[in-house]
């Protein structure tokens, strides 16, 4: 009971005795950890929207202009007793320009500048596998009143390959200051450890262990870790009540909502990442120090 009461005394005096440091190191933790969350809550996200979108993603088959009905219905009727497809919608020229109104709603000149019969007819289809895509374009492309067959993952391709690159931006900063908080981290111990060397001498004079001479120094990285995960964590909850929930909610259509439950996952995460780097180091840097 002594002994764990002499360690977290010299936990708190060291923190206190190198207040300056110690916020600092608490800081850097805070923002590499951050930006880790950030990064795998991103990758969580990005992956369960190209899911989300896989499903719902169609090939637009377009119509020439010249069409004639018996083409169309042919058309329709394959198109449903194939087996690659699972769904069938026809879009005449005038529910295509009704669509086009309510979505340029806001765009009245644009809306002016188009006229019905300007817009193709369409069959919007959904397919059972969305990889299936070219096996369907070969199959239907050279059919009389086809003029364009065109995938949605094409253009949802390009969204998706900036949502990667941002997502490897925020493990590649996250990676960047998790090294910073490292050598912050060993810097702090070894200027504390040096700052009672005398004590640590005539400790191990008088026989104790190197864990009872390490463990406060240990302590206060994990002290320190635990500390920076705790601020990084309620940076995320700000950020989901602020953006997610507040100014970004208006894209909650084309964004899949980010469930608190993954939020709330992030602490122990964040503290065990934190607590288990800071004590990996702080041991590391002192193994080299105990042993002069």
């Amino acid at each position: 009971m002594m002994r764990v009461k002499y360690v977290l005394t010299e936990v708190l005096t060291g923190l206190w005795r190198n207040v300056t440091m110690t916020v600092a190191m608490i800081i850097t933790m805070a923002v590499s950890l951050t930006m880790l969350g950030a990064g795998v809550l991103l990758y969580w996200q990005v992956n369960e929207m190209e899911t989300f979108f896989n499903t719902k993603v169609e090939v637009s088959i377009f119509l020439r202009t010249d069409v004639t009905e018996e083409q169309r219905n042919g058309l329709q009727s394959d198109l449903k007793a194939d087996p690659l497809v699972r769904e069938v919608n026809y879009e005449s020229s005038e529910q295509a320009y009704e669509n086009f109104r309510k979505l340029y709603a806001d765009a009245p000149d644009l809306v002016e500048s188009v006229k019905a019969d300007t817009l193709p007819q369409s069959f919007r289809v959904k397919l059972k596998d969305p990889q299936q895509f070219q096996a369907v374009s070969d199959k239907y492309r050279a059919r009389p009143g086809i003029d364009e067959i065109v995938d949605q993952r094409q253009l949802l391709g390009k969204v998706f390959g900036i949502l990667n690159s941002m997502q490897n931006l925020a493990l590649v900063v996250a990676i960047v200051q998790g090294v910073a908080a490292l050598l912050l981290v060993a810097n702090t111990i070894q200027v504390a450890a040096y700052s009672k060397r005398r004590e640590v001498a005539v400790m191990k004079l008088v026989g104790a262990s190197n864990w009872f001479i390490q463990a406060p120094f240990v302590l206060e990285a994990v002290f320190a870790g635990l500390i920076g995960s705790l601020l990084a964590f309620i940076t995320l909850v700000l950020a989901k009540w602020l953006l997610i929930d507040g100014s970004l909610k208006s894209l909650a259509s084309l964004l899949t909502p980010v469930p608190w439950s993954r939020i709330f996952l992030m602490l122990p995460i964040l503290a065990g990442i934190g607590s288990l780097i800071s004590a990996v180091t702080g041991w590391i840097t002192l193994r080299f120090y105990v042993r002069v």
